[in-house]
């Protein structure tokens, strides 16, 4: 075995490397080795920290996989407030601006700084001494959550800041800085993530903003991981050690040391050359591969800043352009609620045709049932559509002084319009859903869904293959897979015999797939890959899980009530039992459950560490846990299985006794790392 000096230089060359690699990918974008090579480094330093966990540090660029899911967020204080802006929607607005600027300086010369408006999440990132040590989301301004072991996942966010070297900076690095930031979802993030979400039937994301808030709210790291957020920064909070004189100098500082800017900032002199900038950049806007809501105009110097001060809600030195969005009115006809793959019900409005940004709008989004309401718009109605940026027209509002008569409100079905089954709403989701498994509206993206590799891996029924079966209507539903006639599906287009024979092979194989696969194949609303795992291992067979309630649902750790409440309307549809018992009698399997066997005390378990532990600091301890199959956690709830209790435990301890949960003292805690070093031999 490797010794433990050799192990540490190593594992510190791999992380040297492994950084250098990620800066020339996602800040300089001028990669040096290919994805596999850089994978295969990564895989190495994965590797090396499993057997060495000591030298595991919080900056490692492992930490970037994520970690096990937390029960909450801690808060944190900014200590320096994150102030909102104020916005401007016209130049002459901007001119009243720069008038308020050289009143507050006496001075009528004033050079400004312009910034991309990032449509995305404010966050503050606090490094100490280079190291991240903690992100926190903006909050009211005062006080935001901890969401550190998220931001950790953000390739962009470097978690050690490189040493600065130049004569315009100190080569030290700042004893504390806290940058102030926009996390978002580029275009491409954002239509993966919303393919994936279709695919396993969850609710669309409306735009990249609310998917970038709600990636940020999750509290499993390894899922924000997987959806692939980036980085600008573009302020400065609290800083020790550091002097700057201007906005375009700590744009220079940031990324001297590996922090990502504003892709289009620019230094630009006075008021005209800011107008001048926003109109010419307005057509670029188009092309970015993110969204803006505007520009940012800020006064460069520090110490005008200073001068100008804020106000109780935002600083007085900067103000947000907002390009203005292209409306028109024109009459509601009708609305028409269409049912996606999700089986989402959604609200789309009938227009007499009106031009808008050069195209002739007649339909446009209303997005849920809650809209209409806030809206309170009725058919005949006089509606305001805006078309800013999204490909899909909105109604903005509705033009009530043109309403000159009494006109019924708008009664949003309770059924689905296509198959007649109840339309339910889950939770705290906006959506109105069909989880009818029978619904012809969801038929392509479930058989997509059922046949994919993770699921029921039916190799040759991929999309092009599915959309035949629907649109001929060979596949009415999913049990009519293992029902398909040979010389049909040879007779398809880009078949032939050698092809039908792998599909049949395939369908044949799958009616023995495990458990688990069954489940997820089925698409049940917010059941992952996880919680179908979870529910086959527990349940053993589809028709013991057919019948359990939402409370025994809810007792399980990793089921929350939307999922149980998900599971237990999808298996209540008579819909669903009628191609449950055709799949039966196809000979599909509900019962194959590979036995696990749980290697150490600490599989599947929870612990929580309160006080200060002799042999191991509290990294050390939760790694530990974490390489033998346990679940380190924060705080301590109803479903915690250990508190290990150091010496001068805190208030953790009242509350685990409270639950009643198990509490074992170092002595205990070493044996059944023992009994975990043993397992693994």
């Amino acid at each position: 075995m490797m010794k433990k000096t050799e192990a540490k230089s190593k594992i510190e060359k791999l992380r040297k490397t492994i950084e250098y690699h990620n800066r020339k990918y996602y800040i300089d974008a001028a990669p040096e080795i290919s994805d596999q090579e850089y994978d295969r480094l990564l895989r190495e330093l994965i590797d090396m920290e499993a057997v060495f966990p000591e030298f595991k540090t919080s900056d490692s660029p492992t930490e970037r996989v994520g970690g096990v899911p937390l029960k909450e967020f801690k808060t944190v204080e900014h200590r320096i407030s994150m102030l909102s802006m104020d916005n401007t929607y016209s130049y002459e607005e901007l001119l009243d601006f720069d008038k308020r600027v050289k009143k507050g300086l006496g001075n009528d010369r004033v050079v400004y700084f312009v910034e991309e408006k990032i449509d995305g999440v404010s966050i503050s990132l606090r490094y100490e001494k280079g190291i991240l040590r903690w992100g926190a989301t903006r909050g009211d301004g005062k006080f935001g959550d901890d969401v550190t072991e998220n931001l950790k996942t953000v390739k962009t966010i470097p978690l050690r800041l490189e040493a600065v070297t130049g004569d315009l900076f100190s080569r030290d690095l700042p004893g504390v800085l806290e940058v102030r930031g926009e996390v978002y979802m580029s275009h491409d993030s954002f239509k993966k993530v919303n393919q994936e979400r279709e695919i396993s039937g969850e609710e669309l994301f409306a735009n990249p903003r609310n998917a970038c808030a709600g990636t940020l709210k999750l509290l499993d790291s390894k899922m924000v991981a997987k959806r692939n957020l980036s980085f600008f920064c573009h302020g400065i909070g609290l800083s020790e050690g550091l002097e700057l004189k201007s906005q375009h100098e700590l744009f220079e500082f940031y990324r001297s040391v590996g922090l990502p800017t504003i892709e289009y900032a620019k230094r630009v002199g006075g008021i005209e050359n800011v107008i001048d900038f926003a109109t010419s950049f307005e057509k670029k806007r188009k092309s970015l591969k993110y969204d803006i809501d505007g520009l940012v105009v800020k006064v460069d110097s520090f110490d005008d800043r200073k001068i100008l001060g804020v106000t109780s809600k935002s600083p007085r030195w900067m103000i947000a352009y907002k390009y203005p969005a292209v409306r028109a009115v024109t009459k509601l006809r009708e609305i028409e609620i269409s049912v996606g793959r999700t089986g989402a019900l959604t609200p789309v409005a009938i227009l007499e045709p009106v031009r808008l940004s050069g195209t002739t709008v007649s339909r446009a989004s209303l997005h849920n049932r809650d809209e209409i309401e806030r809206l309170d718009v009725r058919v005949g109605d006089y509606v305001e559509v805006e078309k800013s940026g999204e490909i899909i027209p909105k109604v903005f509002s509705v033009v009530k002084n043109k309403r000159t008569k009494t006109l019924p409100k708008f009664k949003f079905p309770n059924h689905c319009p296509v198959c007649g089954s109840e339309a339910v709403k889950l939770g705290d989701e906006v959506a109105i859903r069909c989880v009818s498994l029978a619904c012809p509206a969801q038929l392509k993206g479930r058989i997509k869904h059922f046949a994919m590799r993770d699921a029921m891996d039916i190799e040759g029924l991929g999309d092009v293959l599915a959309e035949q079966l629907a649109d001929q209507k060979l596949v009415k539903d999913l049990a009519d897979i293992y029902y398909l006639d040979f010389d049909q599906i040879e007779s398809l287009e880009r078949m032939g015999k050698k092809s039908a024979e792998n599909l049949f092979s395939a369908i044949e194989q799958s009616k023995q797939r495990e458990l688990y696969r069954l489940i997820l194949g089925l698409g049940i609303l917010n059941a992952g890959e996880r919680a179908a795992e979870i529910l086959a291992d527990r349940y053993k067979s589809l028709d013991r899980l057919m019948e359990v309630t939402e409370e025994e649902l809810c007792e399980i750790r990793e089921i929350g009530p939307v999922t149980a409440k998900s599971i237990v309307n999808f298996f209540k549809q008579s819909g669903t039992h009628k191609i449950i018992e055709k799949l039966r009698k196809a000979g599909v399997r509900f019962n194959i459950v590979e036995r696990k066997k749980e290697r150490t005390p600490f599989s599947g378990k929870s612990f929580v560490i309160t006080g200060s532990l002799k042999q191991y600091s509290r990294s050390e301890a939760e790694n530990l846990i974490r390489r033998f199959g346990g679940i380190p956690s924060a705080s301590v709830g109803k479903k915690t299985d250990f508190l290990v209790m150091g010496e001068d435990p805190g208030s953790k301890y009242d509350k685990a006794k409270k639950f009643g949960v198990l509490i074992i003292e170092e002595t205990t805690f070493s044996k059944m790392i023992e009994v975990g070093k043993k397992a693994e031999v």
